[in-house]
């Protein structure tokens, strides 16, 4: 599988955060916002998300740490890791990196919170939007929200080590069972996690009648098959965005085609 080429490492420092990025590739830019633990770093120790085809297709991809995660700084504040706060900090790079014109972007699971937060503040930032894996949201939020703020009583008061290890046999999800690496380890510190789990526990896509204000072009991918990524929130979506389309991926191998729908999309 091809790889994005090596990128050029930077920062931004926006006080409260410092906010590792990099950028590969030459033309339009595209910026990308990952989900909850992981980071540009573990996203390559599995084979899902494969950017490269939109680089070769002649953009320049930015990738950034989100706060907190890898190795972007962050503070043990709840508040900091909800979504909508996180959408500051997208905005923020867009406005450093890539430039005054609209910049298309893409966000999976927390990030696709984060971009979609993101372009109801300022719309005529963003050109195109590829929402990845939409997370669970409004009633289908609730129980993974509960399930977050245990995860981050359980790692304040047991340790990252701890959870880590009793939680190691759970099965992953269909789509994850079938890549031949296994998931990387979260890209958080344990002094941060327990405060970027509230955070997550916090949030929620934004309301669904303001949705339907987003006219931009946009792609939506998901996978069947994973309660934390369901595909209702997919198709409510579908619903809501006025110039939006849907693919869902049954297996695998559907998966690793993404990048270049994405790619494709993204040149259209």
């Amino acid at each position: 599988m091809n790889r994005i080429p090596e990128p050029k490492q930077q920062t931004l420092d926006l006080g409260e955060t410092a906010l590792a990025y990099d950028e590969a590739g030459q033309g339009r830019p595209v910026v990308y916002a990952h989900g909850l633990s992981s980071s540009r770093v573990n996203e390559p120790m599995y084979t899902l998300n494969d950017w490269s085809p939109i680089v070769a297709s002649g953009r320049r991809l930015i990738r950034y740490d989100a706060r907190g995660h890898g190795e972007s700084t962050g503070r043990p504040v709840f508040t900091d890791y909800i979504w909508s706060h996180l959408a500051g900090d997208l905005l923020a790079v867009l406005d450093r990196v890539a430039g005054p014109d609209p910049v298309d972007a893409m966000g999976a699971s927390m990030g696709c919170g984060t971009l979609l937060y993101a372009a109801l503040e300022r719309p005529e930032r963003f050109g195109s939007l590829v929402l990845l894996i939409p997370p669970t949201a409004w009633d289908t939020r609730v129980q993974l929200a509960e399930a977050n703020r245990a995860i981050a009583d359980v790692v304040e008061s047991r340790g990252l080590e701890f959870f880590l290890e009793v939680t190691k046999d759970v099965p992953p999800p269909p789509v994850h069972a079938e890549s031949p690496t296994p998931l990387p380890p979260p890209s958080i510190c344990e002094r941060l996690y327990p405060h970027i789990m509230r955070g997550s526990a916090a949030s929620d896509l934004p309301d669904p009648e303001i949705l339907r204000t987003l006219t931009h072009p946009t792609l939506i991918l998901t996978w069947a098959g994973d309660p934390g990524h369901p595909v209702s929130t997919a198709e409510t979506l579908r619903k809501l965005l006025p110039n939006s389309r849907l693919h869902i991926s049954p297996d695998y191998s559907d998966v690793l085609t993404w990048g270049k729908r994405a790619a494709a999309f993204l040149g259209d």
